[in-house]
């Protein structure tokens, strides 16, 4: 008997953990690398009048999680995120983050406006900057089904008049019940337990594939 329940607990616990990979899986496929300009090019626009960067955003829908790409030469050029303010004038000297690698990747970990702009500061004044909004979690954007509309007064049916007619009395005389034959006290024999080392098994197998998985989506997004 402690055999079987140490089986059962066992198998819950896998099964918790199979579950919970699975979803860690699901949320974490949705997540995407846009490229910045649709290229991943990030340089002076061909056309300094024009603000192709902020048109290709206005395009896009960005959402947590989402990642940013931009390629540049390192030794000649950056990244700033900014607030409003410094992106409206260019301002290169006090940026929230700096990224220099030539090739930065910026996540997405909330939602609402991001500001950026060049390091080099009369790139930015040539429209080499980008303000992106980025939306809300995939994962609420369920909206909650409306409840029903309540019934009027006018749609209730209106209650059947009372019968004038009387019910007939019941029959006089004796009335003969049959009693109910008692259950059989006798019980069928417990099953023997089910040997859980097969199902035991395959759930920590399950229950691995799907945390290396995980682990894997985790490194890309």
């Amino acid at each position: 008997m402690a055999q079987t329940t140490s089986s059962r607990s066992n198998r819950k616990v896998f099964y918790i953990l199979g579950l919970f990979n699975s979803l860690m899986l699901l949320q974490n496929a949705n997540c995407y690398e846009f490229k910045v300009g649709g290229s991943g090019d990030w340089s002076v626009p061909l056309d300094p009048n024009a603000n192709n960067y902020n048109q290709w955003a206005e395009r896009s829908r960005f959402q947590i999680g989402d990642t940013l790409s931009f390629n540049y030469p390192a030794d000649k050029d950056s990244v700033l995120l900014v607030n409003k303010p410094d992106f409206d004038n260019c301002n290169t000297a006090s940026p929230i983050e700096k990224y220099s690698d030539g090739h930065s990747v910026i996540k997405f970990n909330h939602s609402g406006p991001y500001y950026f702009i060049s390091g080099v500061h009369d790139n930015c004044v040539k429209n080499q900057k980008l303000h992106v909004v980025v939306m809300a979690d995939r994962s609420s954007n369920k909206t909650a089904a409306s409840p029903p509309p309540s019934p009027s007064a006018d749609d209730v049916p209106p209650s059947p008049a009372p019968s004038s007619e009387e019910a007939p009395s019941p029959p006089t005389g004796s009335v003969e019940i049959n009693p109910t034959p008692a259950p059989s006290q006798e019980s069928s024999p417990p099953s023997p337990p089910k040997n859980g080392a097969s199902s035991i098994v395959m759930s920590f197998v399950g229950s691995t594939a799907a945390f290396v998985g995980s682990s894997i989506l985790l490194g890309f997004c």
